[in-house]
């Protein structure tokens, strides 16, 4: 298959699992429709439907006069939809569940899209009827797993309300352009479904990209990359960086509703100037970390004297500029606060178990090495053990070498638990 059939592919399925775009479907399957009748007809704004009307990409084209209609590729995303939403309710002797009509719906809606392409159909038609017979005893994942990527069609809108109303940045100064949409189901996290989206925002003057990323839909990061120009906002920033931050959190708070958030806020309110500052409250802390190019605001979960710091809310300013947001308070819980090993004992165990170590550089292991005594890094960072989501704390050493050797390794990385101090990870640190 090649990457142009990819694409249209991606394009078909991101259209029929978005109301408006399947809406703007149908209505150009009745007629062609002008620009200013489709905004009577949707009610929404020009720049939302220009939004949609760009992500359908080959789906729709202009007619000379100006109009817009479909394709064949959107006539054959419209036949899908007549194909689902019309199929009648079939009662199998053995009575399919609801998981097993998702499978079929996803069978006959890959069907419909192959029909656009006669030359490829029988061949991946057989490896699809191939698939889906050794899927049988899978169903269960696949269907869940189904399920949760058609719950993904609002993180589109849900960005680009982020980026307009949470960051302030004036859209409609730029050419926004959704340059990849990126889904995963990290298993390291118990299977939560992760989606990254890329935008590009251009013009005369500026090019900037924005990531987004969420889990389980909700936003869990935020960043900006400035290649040229500068940031346009609707709104004229704060100069003093306390106030900028304030601002952001009150409107995150509006767009997430996180509960979190304001004791958050009430935090920050007890904050001055920037400076490097710490306070406790509760089971919260807010740690303020301050230089001359980047101002870090961070708070995280603290109980029985341990920081679970992936449990936690961060804003990063770089010269004076919003440039970061990284929030996964809401996805991770505590697990055991028991801190049995010492740092000074996490080294020692760490230098223990990496004499003992080798790797492999083109087929030889390599277990010659010399660790020196200093420098030596070592970070107290909870990590997930058992429950992938429950955090456990966790001892981060990085053993540095006295040369680089083969593979370009000049540093060991060991993780251990701060309970047991067992050893949970050595790897490979390249240069």
């Amino acid at each position: 298959m090649t990457d142009s059939e990819e694409e249209l592919y991606s394009i078909m399925f991101s259209s029929l699992k978005h109301p408006v775009r399947r809406k703007i479907l149908r209505m150009l399957s009745a007629e062609t429709k002008s620009f200013s009748k489709m905004l009577e007809e949707l009610g929404i704004s020009s720049s939302h439907l220009t939004y949609h009307l760009e992500n359908l990409g080959e789906l729709v084209s202009k007619a000379d006069n100006g109009s817009y209609q479909l394709s064949k590729f959107g006539e054959a995303s419209v036949d899908t939809m007549h194909l689902v939403e019309e199929a009648p309710v079939v009662r199998s002797r053995q009575g399919f569940s609801l998981r097993w009509k998702s499978v079929l719906a996803v069978v006959l809606i890959v069907t419909v899209v192959l029909a656009g392409f006669s030359v490829l159909q029988y061949n991946f038609l057989n490896q699809l009827s191939s698939e889906y017979e050794s899927l049988k005893d899978e169903n269960d994942s696949l269907s869940s797993r189904y399920q949760q990527l058609l719950a993904l069609s609002a993180d589109t809108d849900k960005a680009i309300e982020f980026i307009r109303d949470v960051i302030q940045i004036d859209l409609s100064e730029y050419q926004v352009a959704l340059v990849s949409n990126d889904v995963e189901f990290r298993s390291d996290l118990g299977g939560v479904v992760e989606e990254i989206l890329r935008y590009s925002l251009v013009n005369s003057e500026d090019r900037i990209d924005v990531v987004l990323r969420f889990r389980d839909q909700q936003l869990s990061r935020y960043q900006t990359y400035v290649f040229e120009g500068s940031t346009s906002y609707s709104e004229p920033q704060p100069i003093d960086l306390v106030d900028s931050a304030t601002n952001l959190l009150s409107r995150y708070m509006s767009y997430s509703n996180a509960s979190y958030l304001e004791q958050m806020g009430e935090l920050l309110s007890m904050v001055d100037e920037v400076k490097n500052i710490e306070i406790t409250e509760g089971n919260m802390k807010l740690k303020i970390s301050a230089s001359d190019d980047d101002t870090e605001f961070f708070w995280l979960y603290t109980e029985s004297d341990v920081d679970f710091s992936p449990k936690s809310l961060s804003f990063i300013f770089e010269n004076r500029a919003f440039k970061q947001l990284t929030d996964g308070w809401f996805l991770f819980e505590t697990g055991s606060t028991e801190v049995n090993i010492s740092s000074e004992e996490a080294i020692t165990i760490a230098r223990e178990a990496a004499g003992n170590f080798t790797w492999d550089f083109e087929g030889e292991a390599i277990a010659n090495f010399t660790i020196l005594e200093v420098p030596v890094d070592v970070d107290f960072h909870p990590h997930p053990r058992d429950d992938f989501l429950n955090l456990i704390p966790y001892w981060y050493v990085t053993l540095y070498l006295d040369m680089v050797y083969p593979g370009e390794v000049s540093r060991l990385a060991v993780g251990l638990w701060g309970d047991t101090g067992e050893i949970a990870d050595i790897r490979t640190v390249t240069l």
